[in-house]
């Protein structure tokens, strides 16, 4: 077939073009069972089948008259088979956060009056079933695990029947690139969820510009563990799937560490805050080696740091680094695999640090920036090192034109654009203005007529009291760079000085205790011992020096709980819920500014 131009035609694209053993694997029961092309061709194309035996139509393929059916789940083979097959029917696809409210469910599933729900569990179907009764357009659920009482998926295939082959074909046959695909509703830090429309051909050029791009060989296999609800995960399985990398699902966050060891993949898509998770653990076993094995991690950590890919490296530089790889980085990447060609983050703002040290130790970043709204990517940094730098996100891909605006705001227009907000036109229309231009919200620059920068989120730019604007984001990334500091906020809207709500790193400061020989009394009582504010200020003192006056954090408040996105304050994809925070910790913001 020619190049696939609507998203379920990558099936028949890869059986023609490269058909695999495992295109799709996850472990079940301790053992990894792969899901051949052939195999997920035909389970497709049964659930297709079942799904018009339930009364599932394409209507007129207007964004109301399409049928919506919700996917909410972990990653997992069946979570694409299950895409893949609705997408066939001509419904259109509206996923989930699995780790979302009841209340969030129900106003989503309300809005765009979803029949059928796929659920992978009995948490999530314990969510469902508690707010069914709400949903008046919810008619069935199903779930991918087999729980007591709900129905399974399986059902669905097994309603197929042989006559529909001509009728499904028929609907794709109907359906063209400009069709919607997909409502994604973002959660974002701010409002009530707006409902993305996505097309097919948003995100297929999305695809076509990013593919080559990226390393990706015969031997290509990928890691999947970013939640495939999130619009980055999703296009970037589909450019797997078109280029012919099989997929492996991890079994939970918990056990990356391990998949990574099994599964050896050449390429996965993380976000930074794991990223930097990796890093920390990779730091404490470094803290615990003694004598010349310590100094020699150090050394090499610090080599790290100095790594820059765009200026000449000096002879004796690059020959402490190629000893610094055997000797040390090269059990960095063994951990990973040991067989990483790239990895690819995107969602927020990576540390500078964590770029250099990681891609001196032979194990590339590749960071990217982009919304749910533009499908996703607008920019991203490539693997030749001619088209990276660190601290930006790259050059713009190939399909997307990028302009900034007098206030610095960056705009972008191209093939990947939303068709819009669901139900909302007062809201599309704020968002694309005249000419197809997409206002991201996001601050940023052109570094050297070619490399984006985002420098903030133009909603979380501030004015203190004294008229002066602060961007936090850039404080907030440098700060938690500190080994003491797990998470951080800067507050100071309206207020005479820039101060932060810190969230301690607990396990390094419980190392630090007990360096000190002293018992750990607990994060409640940790917080409040002069000693440990004394630790947190000498912190603070330390990375002011790289900030203006008006950026710097005067005052803070210690917290002795995580932010999580279980406890609301951070978005699924791991970006700060600031009005959330603001409210919950108004008193101790309040404390920040009472003595002021």
């Amino acid at each position: 077939m020619h190049r696939p131009e609507r998203l379920f035609d990558v099936i028949d694209f890869q059986l023609e073009h490269s058909p695999k053993e495992d295109m799709l694997a996850a472990k079940v029961n301790g053992t990894w069972v792969k899901h051949s092309t052939q195999a997920v061709k035909a389970l497709t194309d049964k659930l297709s089948s079942g799904l018009l035996q339930l009364g599932i139509s394409a209507g007129n393929l207007t964004p109301e008259g399409q049928d919506k059916i919700s996917i909410i789940s972990q990653n997992r083979p069946e979570w694409l088979i299950t895409d893949l097959a609705i997408q066939q029917t001509g419904a259109v696809v509206t996923p989930l956060y699995p780790t979302i409210s009841e209340q969030e469910i129900e106003f989503m599933l309300t809005d765009a009056a979803v029949k059928i729900v796929f659920v992978s569990d009995q948490a999530i179907y314990d969510k469902i079933a508690a707010i069914r009764t709400r949903i008046p357009s919810l008619q069935h659920i199903f779930s991918f695990d087999k729980l007591d009482g709900v129905r399974h998926w399986s059902e669905v295939a097994d309603m197929a029947r042989d006559e529909d082959a001509g009728k499904i074909a028929a609907i794709k046959a109907r359906i063209l690139p400009d069709h919607l695909m997909s409502i994604i509703y973002t959660s974002g830090t701010t409002g009530t969820p707006k409902g993305v429309m996505l097309t097919h051909h948003n995100v297929m050029s999305n695809i076509e510009a990013c593919q080559p791009y990226l390393p990706i060989t015969a031997q290509a296999r990928s890691l999947s563990f970013l939640p495939l609800n999130h619009i980055f995960e999703r296009m970037v399985s589909y450019l797997f799937m078109r280029a012919g990398v099989p997929i492996y699902y991890a079994e939970s966050m918990d056990t990356i560490a391990d998949n990574l060891r099994e599964v050896k993949p050449t390429i996965f898509t993380t976000v930074p805050r794991l990223l930097e998770k990796v890093y920390e653990k990779i730091m404490a076993k470094g803290l615990e080696l003694k004598g010349i094995k310590r100094a020699l991690f150090f050394w090499a950590v610090n080599l790290g740091k100095e790594y820059d890919i765009n200026k000449p490296l000096g002879t004796w530089y690059k020959l402490q680094l190629a000893l610094a790889n055997k000797i040390i980085f090269s059990k960095w990447r063994e951990a990973l695999g040991g067989r990483i060609q790239a990895v690819v983050t995107g969602a927020a703002a990576c540390q500078v640090r964590l770029l250099k040290i990681f891609t001196a130790g032979g194990i590339p970043i590749l960071e990217g920036y982009g919304l749910t709204e533009t499908s996703p990517v607008i920019s991203v940094n490539r693997y030749p090192v001619e088209d990276r730098m660190f601290g930006t996100v790259g050059p713009v891909i190939s399909s997307v034109e990028v302009k900034i605006a007098d206030d610095g705001e960056i705009l972008c227009k191209g093939p990947g654009i939303t068709k819009g907000y669901y139900k909302r036109p007062d809201l599309t229309a704020t968002a694309i203005t005249e000419g197809g231009w997409f206002h991201t919200g996001d601050i940023g620059v052109l570094v050297n007529d070619k490399f984006l920068k985002i420098t903030d989120r133009k909603k979380e730019l501030f004015k203190t009291s004294g008229g002066k604007f602060v961007a936090p984001q850039p404080i907030e990334n440098k700060f938690r760079e500190s080994v003491y500091i797990e998470q951080l906020m800067v507050v100071g809207e309206d207020r005479k000085f820039t101060g932060a709500l810190i969230v301690p790193s607990f396990h390094n400061l419980r190392d630090w205790f007990q360096k000190k020989g002293l018992p750990y009394p607990g994060n409640e009582q940790a917080i409040l011992l002069p000693e440990v504010h004394a630790l947190y200020q000498q912190t603070v003192d330390r990375y002011n020096q790289f900030f203006s006056h008006i950026e710097q954090i005067k005052k803070f408040r210690l917290l002795a709980q995580e932010w999580t996105t279980d406890s609301g304050e951070m978005t699924p994809t791991m970006k700060l819920k600031r009005k959330v925070i603001l409210e919950k910790y108004k008193n101790e913001i309040a404390q920040i500014y009472s003595q002021s």
